[in-house]
């Protein structure tokens, strides 16, 4: 198979060099310059999660789900861990090495938001064979809808959908009715209307593909649940929204942030291995989530955009910060396992860490440090 030099490595040299950057904040390039008309002052902190697989049912847990220890207790700890992120400061060290944060040692505060890069449900929403509501977007809304209380988050949510919420079948003539529940979900959480006041408005919500796009200063956020592109179950793609977006939102240079749930990591990217029967790092067959054309048609409308960082799940058990095709990639831990992001973006530089929640509390531990500093 012919693959780019960069994508040469096998899953488990990637999951190893990935785990490594224990304290890895670089400076890998230089962002564009701001340009074009006066843009707003930034000074953004937020929260990232994904991969959270609330797997309610209505009596007990989905199949595997307290064996894979995707319970609700495993829930409440992330949400105590996202709750406390204010009180506490910026890691100075991890692992004894220098983080080189430009927020080092200063107090959090509280996040603008927190985002869900997909995969909230674990079975498509939780519903049962017929149309009904869906119990684990039940749960997922319980615990991770703003709200008081140590049992929900304390911030805006902005959601995003993985292939867990969007992958699964319903019965005929109900084929789509998961697919449907989960998209309505975003869709009255975030959709303005000139009746309907969203609980989480935002800037620019595309109707057809249930993407959106928001604004923290002059920082533009642009969510594209499992990825921009997306054909899959017959989708309509987000991609000529998202050329739309940019265009109109981030021509002046002003800096981008994409939340998707699919990266570029080998499991992301992993393809059907004929002779092993099963997908993998090494298979030349179909995609297993995505394919290179779809990641190529992405970047092309990424293509001359300031953008500074893509968030995303699907891989679950290690934190990443890595890069491909010149942009840099942020992957926490998933959130039934403890895992998050706390990003910090400026006028002038992005500070990020990913950690995860260590007890029942509000314990977390730093695992995981980026910064880079903006061409001005």
């Amino acid at each position: 198979m012919n693959r780019p030099p960069s994508l040469s490595f096998s899953r488990r040299a990637f999951l190893e060099r990935m785990g490594g950057l224990a304290a890895a904040c670089t400076l890998p390039r230089a962002a564009f310059a701001q340009t074009g008309r006066r843009i707003q002052p930034i000074d953004a902190t937020f929260l990232f999660i994904a991969d959270i697989h609330a797997c309610r049912m209505a009596r007990k847990l989905s199949p595997h789900c307290e064996q894979e220890g995707k319970t609700d207790a495993a829930l409440l700890r992330n949400v105590a861990a996202l709750n406390g992120i204010s009180d506490k400061e910026w890691p100075v060290k991890i692992n004894g090495v220098a983080t080189g944060l430009h927020s080092a040692g200063t107090r959090i505060g509280t996040p603008l938001g927190l985002v869900t890069g997909g995969d909230i449900t674990d079975d498509g929403g939780g519903q049962v064979t017929e149309p009904s509501e869906g119990t684990q977007l039940l749960q997922f809304s319980q615990r991770y809808q703003q709200g008081v209380g140590p049992d929900r988050v304390h911030i805006p949510v902005y959601v995003g959908l993985g292939n867990h919420d969007l992958d699964q079948n319903g019965s005929p003539p109900h084929v789509d009715w998961y697919r449907r529940e989960l998209r309505d979900y975003v869709e009255v959480n975030h959709r303005p209307g000139v009746f309907f006041k969203p609980p989480v408005p935002t800037t620019n919500y595309d109707v057809d593909t249930d993407c959106y796009s928001w604004d923290w200063g002059g920082l533009h956020l642009v969510q594209t649940h499992r990825f921009a592109g997306d054909t899959g179950h017959g989708a309509i793609s987000s991609l000529p929204w998202l050329k739309q977006d940019l265009a109109t939102y981030a021509a002046d240079g002003r800096p981008v942030i994409l939340f998707q749930h699919y990266g570029w990591d080998t499991f992301s990217i992993e393809r059907w291995d004929p002779a092993k029967r099963a997908y993998d790092d090494e298979g030349a067959g179909r995609p297993h989530w995505w394919g290179e054309a779809d990641r190529q048609a992405l970047v092309a409308a990424l293509k001359g955009y300031n953008v500074i960082a893509i968030f995303h799940g699907h891989q679950h058990e290690v934190p990443m910060i890595y890069q491909r095709e010149g942009l840099d990639f942020i992957k926490p831990k998933a959130a039934y396992m403890g895992g998050f992001a706390l990003a910090r973006v400026t006028d002038d530089n992005i500070d990020v860490v990913l950690g995860e929640a260590t007890g029942d509390h509000g314990e977390v531990v730093f695992t995981n440090a980026f910064c880079k500093q903006f061409e001005t």
